[in-house]
């Protein structure tokens, strides 16, 4: 036991005694200048990141000071604190906008957004952001070594905002039969249909929504019938000109045999 105990009072001491933890009890700046960079190029991310923020005021304006800003933000971003990391490249990028480095920082920047980005079930501010980041980054640099990449992740965050934004409408889809809220059900699949025109899932929408006007239509009060009718019936023809070999075709055949049927009355009633 008392062997154990020397042990760790020995390890306690060689470890006060480090290189690290000198610098980052001592006042040389360029000690821990030396030393982070030691840090960063052996992987140890978090105490490269510890000792470039206890000097980075004190470089501020001078020639290394280019160097410490891209290690600090690389630094937190390889220790995934991408908050940090992103806020950090982006003053680097403000700062040194013609470094050989800016053009990665500006990426870096717009990748940690990304890696913030949440699952789709989530609130989409960040991903949003990060989208934006990229889109501006692409616009920037158009044959760098980051465009694929870039390009890659844009649509892979595109994805969440699409699936985010048919799971919003197909809930008051699933719901309408118990709140009656039909036309929120068909504002947010025009929503859906507007912001997402390739999307996958255009075919599904297209039915909910046609579905939906439908349902709105044949179950209206007389005053607002015909019109919602006959806006059904332009959903339907939207709908099979599109996809005239649709699983739904059956469904959506009844529903024109129907509407026409109501319409009937109103052309008799004229």
């Amino acid at each position: 036991m008392n062997r154990l105990i020397y042990i760790v009072l020995v390890g306690l001491v060689l470890s006060s005694c480090s290189p690290y933890q000198k610098a980052v009890n001592g006042d040389d700046i360029a000690a821990k200048f030396k030393v982070g960079e030691e840090m960063y190029n052996k992987g140890k991310y978090m105490k490269a990141s510890r000792l470039f923020e206890q000097i980075m005021p004190q470089y501020r304006g001078k020639p290394q000071a280019e160097k410490l800003s891209f290690l600090h933000a690389d630094s937190y971003y390889k220790s995934k604190e991408y908050y940090l990391a992103g806020y950090q490249f982006d003053r680097f990028a403000a700062a040194y906008p013609k470094s050989e480095k800016a053009e990665e920082a500006e990426f870096l920047s717009a990748k940690s957004s990304y890696m913030l980005s949440p699952a789709y079930t989530k609130e989409q501010h960040a991903t949003k952001d990060a989208i934006e980041k990229f889109q501006l980054f692409i616009n920037a640099y158009p044959e760098s070594e980051f465009l694929e990449e870039a390009n890659k992740l844009v649509h892979e965050l595109d994805g969440k905002l699409e699936q985010k934004s048919f799971d919003i409408a197909y809930q008051y889809y699933k719901t309408v039969g118990y709140t009656r809220d039909y036309n929120a059900a068909i504002k947010a699949f025009d929503n859906f249909i507007f912001e997402f025109p390739g999307s996958k899932l255009r075919e599904t929408a297209l039915f909910y929504r046609l579905d939906s006007a439908y349902q709105l239509a044949i179950n209206s009060v007389e005053r607002k019938k015909e019109d919602r009718l006959i806006k059904a019936k332009t959903y339907y023809l939207s709908f099979v000109n599109k996809y005239a070999n649709s699983e739904h075709m059956d469904e959506t055949k009844d529903m024109l045999e129907n509407l026409e049927e109501e319409l009937k009355k109103y052309s008799t009633k004229s």
